[in-house]
């Protein structure tokens, strides 16, 4: 399995590692990785592979994960080619910091939001999406007034002004339900195998079971414009917002 760097240090831009399997020439698994694979509604990281020796490089266009490996896939792998990248080799991993940060930033300001409408609507949230230039949540709300969500962006922005610290817990399956309530309805879902929970703590705010990439404080976010809002249907609501640079 790979371990994955990024779970407690979303900062991490370079890392060393080793080739630890190669399929169809072009999607390549490392013992160890600071790229984040697509998942929990967050796009996958991309950058390059620097291979020791040669200097070679090999561009990464996709990471996802798949029973329990971190999947890199490479642009320009060429079948049979003895210049493709082998087991054993051992690469630099380069992240594309500019991507990784504004997901960063994004998927932090979904937790201040998110949790702001849970507070003052009541809401439950369903789901989000994260993109780089836009991002959404989504949440169900029998009472929806569009109006009132003026007053929740100005909240959530004085909550991301405050500079509230992030915090990463790797715990135990078993304390994170005791921690947060409502995980024991969501670890219903979560397969046998996983034993243990990553916790994302926004101090004074919000603590949620999380594997994504956030930043150290709430300031980082600097400010959320809340877009559009979207009635889906019965209860089933969409809100889309983008970051204040």
């Amino acid at each position: 399995m790979t371990e994955a760097l990024y779970f407690l240090d979303c900062y991490l831009r370079e890392f060393e590692a080793t080739v630890e399997k190669v399929t169809d020439d072009k999607y390549v698994v490392l013992d160890r990785t600071a790229f984040y694979p697509e998942s929990g509604g967050q796009p996958n990281d991309t950058g390059k592979l620097v291979r020791d020796g040669d200097g070679a490089e090999f561009e990464v266009v996709y990471v996802g994960k798949f029973n329990g490996d971190i999947s890199h896939e490479i642009a320009q792998a060429v079948e049979n080619a003895a210049s493709n990248l082998k087991v054993g080799d051992r690469v630099k991993g380069v992240i594309d910091w500019d991507r990784r940060y504004k997901h960063m930033r994004m998927h932090t300001a979904t937790h201040v939001i998110a949790n702001v409408i849970e507070k003052e609507a009541g809401a439950q949230i369903t789901g989000n999406q994260l993109g780089l230039d836009q991002s959404r949540v989504d949440f169900s709300l029998e009472a929806f007034d569009r109006d009132k969500f003026a007053e929740y962006e100005k909240i959530a922005n004085e909550v991301i002004a405050q500079n509230h610290p992030v915090n990463f817990y790797l715990v135990s399956r078993k304390e994170a339900e005791e921690k947060l309530s409502r995980l024991t309805t969501l670890a219903k879902g979560f397969s046998e195998e996983i034993k243990e929970v990553r916790l994302v703590e926004i101090e004074g705010v919000t603590i949620e079971a999380c594997g994504g990439s956030h930043l150290k404080n709430t300031g980082e976010i600097k400010g959320i414009k809340i877009e559009k809002l979207q009635n889906k249907g019965k209860s089933n609501r969409r809100m889309y917002f983008t970051l204040l640079d």
